[in-house]
């Protein structure tokens, strides 16, 4: 245990201690906003189907928009892009509290709802870039690779993530209880302004490698075409939205089953003990022995996934689901964490941003649309009608895993120009060398 929490310390190290504390803050709102939105909507509108409509909306924008934003941080550079993007975010989450607060219409709610998604600073995914590249450039490991770093690193970025999404709505419940919805989508806008600037302008923010396209470009190399995606990574998009429809229908058989025991006040409540159990599980993953591949550990968390999913069909007492979603919660941050790490290994370079921008957005699409149909049938059939959702889910993510044609020893290609500039002066090795396998 104390290689891990070595292994801990030289990741933070990266970045300085400064920077998981900003972007953690930075990626609260983002957690804060689905739920804070539906409430306060439901709330002033007195209209669930107002409320969905909306909260649908900002899913859907940022789904979309997500891997565009991005995009164009690998290609202009995050300082400018989350600058922009935190900024407009700000304000129109902002609009959104005073719109919902002005009873205006539906459509305008969800054009609203809509631009507020689109806008998402994608904080998360950029800080998991940023990690990633900064453990590239750190000195080699034991057996001279950087590996167990960039592992570790995915690992820290992933549990905060977890810690995010179980804290930002137990903070909205808070000031909905306590206040009022709108305190909490305010909180969230200055945590987007004032967190979202601080990443934004954090030194780390000039070092991943779309910061060396612009560097490479602005001295004169010509820019290089567009890399192009390895086939492998549309089945591990596929294999996280799935993942999200998991979470979207615990989250309605949770509901369902907690009311249906007349204690719906304890829905957050299991939640949040599923993804505290997740995040604890993926600081664990540092002590898995590095000889264990990537696609095999994709294989082992999807057929965790099926088997510890199960039980919830069976479950029909408040203690035994609390008993179940945590010993579920032991196998999603593996299988997430992974998908990251492969997504690393095998994507270009220049196109890392995007890529984890993606894979975030699948989850929040898989999430949104599993809710939605998921909830109908806990309405129609049971709790346990949602619950069989997220075990088809799962099968299907084995699937996946199982029919993916990726490589453990899979590398990145890399252009020769972001290679050159990416390489520390007097440093004596290449972008490419610190990509091995």
């Amino acid at each position: 245990m104390t290689a891990v929490t070595a292994t801990y310390r030289r990741v933070i190290a990266l970045g300085g201690p400064l920077l998981p504390v900003i972007s953690f803050l930075g990626r609260l709102p983002t957690a804060m906003c689905q739920l804070g939105s539906l409430l306060l909507v439901a709330e002033t509108s007195g209209s669930l189907t107002t409320a969905g409509l909306v909260g649908g909306a900002l899913a859907a924008g940022q789904t979309v928009a997500g891997p565009l934003i991005g995009r164009l941080a690998d290609r202009h550079g995050q300082r400018p892009v989350v600058l922009a993007a935190c900024w407009a975010n700000a304000l129109l989450v902002t609009a959104l509290v005073v719109a919902s607060l002005a009873h205006l219409a539906t459509l305008p709610l969800a054009l609203i709802g809509l631009l507020a998604g689109a806008s998402v600073p994608q904080i998360g995914p950029l800080a998991r870039t940023r990690l990633v590249a900064l453990a590239r450039r750190a000195p080699a490991g034991d057996r001279g690779q950087p590996k167990p770093l960039i592992g570790a690193a995915l690992s820290l970025e992933g549990t905060l993530d977890e810690v995010s999404f179980v804290l930002g709505p137990a903070l909205v419940g808070l000031a909905a209880a306590v206040a009022h919805p709108a305190v909490a989508l305010a909180l969230a806008a200055v945590l987007l302004a004032v967190c979202g600037t601080a990443f934004a302008l954090h030194p780390t923010a000039s070092v991943p490698g779309a910061r060396r396209v612009v560097d490479a470009h602005a001295a004169g190399t010509e820019r290089p075409a567009r890399a192009r995606m390895p086939g492998a990574v549309h089945g591990m998009r596929v294999s996280m939205g799935l993942q999200g429809a998991m979470f979207g229908a615990c989250q309605a058989g949770i509901t369902a089953l907690t009311e249906r025991l007349h204690q719906p006040a304890q829905a957050g409540l299991v939640y949040a003990a599923m993804g505290v159990m997740s995040a604890v599980s993926g600081l664990s993953l540092a002590l898995v022995p590095a000889r264990i591949a990537l696609p095999t550990r994709w294989r082992v968390a999807a057929a965790a996934l099926i088997v510890l999913s199960v039980p919830l069909l069976f479950v029909r007492s408040l203690w035994a689901l609390y008993l179940v979603v945590v010993v579920l919660g032991v196998a999603f941050a593996p299988h997430l964490i992974t998908l990251f790490g492969l997504t690393e290994r095998v994507v270009p370079a220049t196109r890392l941003a995007e890529s984890m921008a993606f894979l975030t957005s699948a989850v929040v699409g898989g999430q949104a649309l599993a809710l939605a149909a998921s909830g109908r049938l806990a309405d129609a059939h049971g709790p346990s009608a949602a619950f069989a959702v997220a075990v088809g889910a799962a099968v299907l993510i084995l699937g996946v895993a199982i029919t993916a044609r990726v490589s453990s020893r899979t590398t990145a290609p890399v252009d020769g120009a972001t290679s050159a500039a990416a390489t520390p002066a007097g440093s004596g090795r290449s972008a490419s060398a610190d990509r091995r396998p």
